[in-house]
């Protein structure tokens, strides 16, 4: 596990000199994580900036791994959050979290509060568009509070939102 704060990386190049000199997640040991987050917010659940929040996730067969969208879809998240994409709701965002898996792999975007619906909303849907360039297939994200997450609540999934279409690259 390997954790890094955006707010300490002050500027590009201090990125980039840290990406530049770590493995991708697509060859990093099963059962290892990158996570990115900012400043003074840990990766767990439990933390008081994450306690009242939760995460889009984004399932990827392992299959997938092979052809890059694993690391396609990190980076173009670590984009994200650098740049502060969300507008607005970039306040709202705490982190994200790579999990390289056997059974398949996860990225997942951390907000603050899950009853923010409008944010939590927008947030969702300027991911999928960011991300869809990089994904050969239809895929669905879906967004779980943590707290549902931890009491294992039957319907964890506040959204889901489906890419149904395969972009054209031609």
């Amino acid at each position: 596990m390997a954790t890094f704060y955006f707010d300490t990386l002050s500027v590009v190049e201090d990125f980039w000199s840290v990406y530049n000199h770590i493995k991708r997640p697509s060859q990093i040991s099963s059962g290892c994580d990158y996570m990115l987050f900012k400043e003074g917010i840990e990766p767990m659940w439990e933390d008081k900036t994450n306690k009242d929040g939760g995460r889009w996730l984004l399932n990827i067969n392992k299959r997938r791994r092979k052809c890059g969208v694993l690391d396609n879809v990190w980076i173009e998240t670590l984009m994200c959050l650098i740049g502060e994409v969300f507008d607005d709701s970039s306040d709202d965002i705490c982190g994200a979290m790579v999990q390289n898996r056997t059974k398949g792999d996860k990225i997942s975007i951390w907000t603050r509060v899950a009853k923010n619906k409008e944010h939590v909303y927008r947030i969702g849907h300027v991911y999928k568009e960011k991300i869809k360039i990089h994904i050969f297939e239809p895929f669905t994200i879906q967004y779980e509070s943590h707290l549902d997450v931890v009491t294992r609540s039957s319907n964890r999934t506040l959204f889901t939102i489906t890419c149904p279409h395969v972009i054209d690259r031609s």
